[in-house]
């Protein structure tokens, strides 16, 4: 048996390759939409694609079954209490798939959503009786399990998820040998959890351990303590849970429509119709000149994640990104769903410099941040989250998390500059700019964020603690 991670950091999202050496047959679990490369592996190891799994209606990406299924005529394969829009194979608790010496099987495994499941791997070769592995998707993480809150806007409430996951890690996940290893969907960083491990595997013997959700507690105080203190959910995250159980137009087809270049003319003319103009080139350049009300998420950062928080999936999305990187901006828009992307501006980011009628923003290094406080009129906006608020923030600073900042800009005050700071200066372009396109007028940002408050000899005074920060005035 051949069983490989496929680990795509951006999204912190790991998904599994695994071929019969035997009968040369290849299932893949929870891939992402860009599937060149489990087809070019799978070539490479003389092995055919024939299945393909999900755990879930995975909520942070949008997965790539429909892709498989298309490009190698793969048969999909869910637990049996999903229930999608398009042809698959529905797996009761136990039932295996059997692939030659290789067999899944499925465990039904609620409780981050009602139709998770977990894939227990074996390798017949080996033993028939111990499990190599299990596949654990959004249930189980090293070091923590998935978050159970993101279906309130359905009628499923985070509390009744909380105690399912409860009876799958106790009934379920616990029983399983202790030397089976762990092969989760996300790794640290994802959105699905609360406080992911610095590994990518793990083993059951170690999460029954040292896993805070295996700790000896009654149901009821597993279920507070899971339930309560999530920090918000991106709300694309609805988006693409329903994007994942529809049937919909593969990567290929988006990729063909969405490459058309355009002038800037007719961008601009398509953003007075109500489409995004999504400009993802890195802060700094952006600041020197941009088109006016265009949104900026580099693509040299965590770009899928924070373009979801940033943009609109309904509406179109004209593209300004360095020549050369357009197909990388679309890929990687695709893979949380964004389909709606209906061109890029020709000749790139580049066309615009020297140009007339583009807006420009201010960044502030510490000192200058410094100063400009000391002047007063302008309040400092950490759009951090909240575990790094609490670590430590510029005393009088008001904190609206990134993920939040579209429901709760109405809070903010548009007669006082607004000074944006993040951890590094990436989140805080991506917020200035949400903040321009909204009708804010005077919006500057941190350059280096507070990192570079920290290691600056600026004067700030640094607090922690989660403190009163919603109703900090400007100072």
């Amino acid at each position: 048996m051949i069983c490989e991670q496929h680990y795509l950091a951006c999204l912190a999202q790991a998904s599994y390759l695994i071929v019969d050496e035997r009968t040369h047959t290849a299932v893949v679990v929870d891939p992402r939409r860009d599937v060149d490369v489990y087809v070019a592996r799978a070539a490479e190891l003389g092995a055919t694609i024939r299945h393909v799994l999900l755990t879930h209606f995975h909520a942070d990406f949008a997965a790539g079954h429909l892709e498989l299924a298309a490009r190698t005529g793969a048969a999909i394969g869910l637990g049996s209490a999903a229930r999608p829009q398009f042809p698959h194979r529905a797996f009761a608790h136990g039932e295996e798939l059997v692939l030659g010496d290789v067999r899944l099987r499925c465990l039904h495994t609620p409780g981050h959503t009602p139709e998770s499941v977990c894939w227990l791997l074996f390798d017949d070769a080996t033993s028939t009786t111990e499990p190599h592995a299990v596949l654990t998707g959004d249930t189980l993480f090293v070091g923590d399990v998935g978050r159970p809150d993101l279906l309130a806007s359905v009628g499923v409430t985070a509390e009744d998820l909380a105690g399912r996951m409860h009876d799958s890690l106790r009934d379920v996940l616990a029983p399983l040998p202790d030397a089976t290893r762990v092969l989760p969907g996300h790794g640290p960083g994802s959105m699905c959890g609360r406080a992911l491990g610095p590994e990518t595997t793990s083993t059951i013997g170690r999460e029954r351990a040292g896993n805070w959700a295996f700790a000896p507690r009654t149901r009821a105080d597993f279920v507070r303590e899971l339930a309560g203190g999530l920090s918000a959910a991106p709300a694309y995250f609805a988006h693409d849970a329903g994007f994942n159980k529809t049937g919909h137009a593969t990567l290929d087809a988006v990729l063909e429509r969405a490459l058309v270049p355009l002038t800037r003319a007719r961008i601009d003319e398509l953003q007075r119709a109500g489409a995004q103009v999504l400009d993802v080139r890195d802060p700094e350049t952006f600041d020197r000149g941009h088109l006016p009300g265009s949104l900026n998420v580099g693509l040299d950062g965590t770009f899928a994640t924070w373009a979801g928080v940033a943009l609109d999936p309904a509406r179109p999305i004209a593209l300004i990104a360095p020549v050369g990187r357009e197909r990388e901006a679309v890929v990687r828009l695709g893979r949380i769903g964004f389909d709606h992307v209906v061109g890029f501006l020709a000749g790139g980011g580049e066309s615009l410099v020297g140009t007339t009628g583009l807006a420009q923003a201010a960044r502030y290094d510490p000192a200058q941040l410094a100063q400009r406080l000391a002047r007063g009129g302008v309040l400092l906006v950490d759009v951090r989250a909240d575990g790094e608020w609490a670590a430590g923030h510029v005393a009088g600073a008001r904190h609206v998390s990134l993920v939040t900042l579209a429901a709760r800009a109405h809070e903010l005050p548009r007669d006082v500059e607004l000074c944006i700071v993040c951890a590094g200066g990436y989140r805080s372009s991506v917020a200035a700019s949400h903040l321009r396109a909204r009708g804010f007028t005077n919006v500057t940002d941190v350059r280096g964020g507070m990192n570079a408050v920290r290691a600056a000899p600026s004067g700030l005074a640094i607090e922690a603690g989660a403190g009163a920060s919603c109703s900090a005035q400007p100072r």
